[in-house]
């Protein structure tokens, strides 16, 4: 694995009107022609990405999307299709032609954004052509804004030093595990090699758990669940910290020492990728559930399902038992959650390795507003275990959610 994968990359969204020249601007900014350009109006028809390098920035996923004053019913889609993309968005650049400046199209996006707290940068384009009138660009909304011309060039640099001071600072999350474990002190990783493993590889989360660790000076031991008693035997002292993945959780409680920290690389996403405390709430929710109440597990991509898949077998057939009856279950894959989440009791999400956080973050929200608690793979999997204190022992203030609700 060469490439930051997608998910952790700062996503730059370029929104704007048909034949502003967006996709002309992202060649631009990539400097090669990864997207189509036509003068025919409405060529995007659909959000199309592209992971790239900005320095000092690092590694962006450029956003192209339709245009926002698309016409008729399929053009309805589209612009509904490009709004949505500022759920993932953490900049924007909001593309006008100089000629005819800003009009009520732009602001609409500007004043979506600032509901979401997304910075936005506007761009002026097409230069190297004589606006239509003198005040094209007299009145500007009070958002920064730099003059380019996509065709030439020119004001690129300009651009990309601005998508540098706008950027937000604290885009990133996070470390995943990297203030968990002192400098010099071993993480020993638990990781099964099962029918979900790709051949030859390690699946993302392990291998960013790894890096990241390895980032902060921590050493670590990767050993398979059938090897943890032994590897632990051979150590001078105990580990700082055990992860696990999710569904080796019983034996590895079983195995891990009382006072060594133990948790799991889904719960370190639910902290990395989304809101903690939520998805704990979510699996305290479990109670509430009854035999015949609707659950909807949620996927953000799609994969090959094996034979004893932790989405559709596993954890349907673990929240069976923990009710005590049958229970309706909905599946969703993909960038998008139904839209229709009030009518669901709970919603248990992946552990978004595949989505950048703020993308999380918006399906966290879309759960709260439909009234549904959320909660993820590995926070839910520990509770039905019978286990989830210990598996929040490394993050004092999710035990003292679990006291605060009187929750073992």
């Amino acid at each position: 694995m060469h490439d930051t994968p997608r998910g952790s990359r700062l996503h730059i969204a370029i929104f704007g009107r048909r034949n502003a020249g967006k996709s002309s601007l992202i060649n631009a900014l990539t400097g090669q022609e990864v997207a189509i350009v036509s003068p025919v109006a409405g060529t995007t028809t659909d959000p199309v990405y592209k992971s790239m390098e900005i320095l000092p920035i690092g590694p962006v996923v450029l956003i192209d999307t339709a245009g926002l004053d698309d016409t008729g019913e399929l053009g309805s889609l589209r612009v509904a299709k490009s709004l949505a993309v500022l759920d993932k968005t953490d900049l924007a650049l909001l593309v006008a032609d100089h000629r005819t400046g800003p009009g009520e199209v732009e602001r609409g996006i500007i004043d979506a954004a600032g509901e979401r707290n997304i910075p936005v940068i506007g761009v002026l384009n097409k230069t190297d052509l004589p606006p239509d009138r003198q005040d094209s660009g007299s009145s500007l909304p009070p958002i920064p804004w730099v003059r380019v011309s996509a065709l030439t060039r020119r004001g690129i640099a300009d651009l990309k030093q601005a998508m540098i001071r706008v950027a937000p600072k604290d885009w990133t999350a996070p470390t995943i595990a990297g203030d968990l474990v002192p400098p010099g002190e071993l993480a020993l990783l638990v990781v099964p090699i099962d029918l979900a493993a790709p051949r030859g590889r390690l699946i993302l989360p392990q291998v960013q758990t790894i890096r990241d660790l390895l980032d902060h000076d921590c050493l670590a031991m990767v050993v398979k669940e059938r090897e943890l008693k032994a590897a632990l035997g051979l150590l001078q002292k105990p580990p700082a910290l055990v992860i696990t993945d999710s569904q080796a959780f019983p034996k590895v409680d079983a195995d891990t020492p009382p006072g060594v920290l133990l948790t799991s690389f889904s719960i370190l996403f639910a902290r990395y990728k989304g809101d903690l405390a939520t998805l704990v709430r979510g699996a305290l929710a479990v109670e509430d559930l009854q035999p015949g109440d609707e659950v909807l597990i949620a996927e953000a991509c799609t994969h090959h399902r094996v034979a004893d898949d932790i989405g559709t077998v596993k954890i349907p057939r673990w929240l069976r038992q923990a009710v005590g009856g049958d229970l309706r279950f909905g599946w969703s894959s993909g960038i998008e959650l139904p839209r229709d989440l009030a009518r669901y009791r709970l919603i248990i999400h992946c552990g978004a390795c595949m989505i950048n956080r703020r993308e999380m973050i918006s399906r966290i929200m879309a759960a709260q507003a439909a009234g549904v608690p959320i909660v993820n793979y590995g926070v839910l999997i520990a509770r039905l275990h019978g286990i989830l204190r210990r598996a929040l022992g490394p993050f004092p203030d999710m035990l003292a959610l679990l006291d605060e609700n009187g929750a073992g």
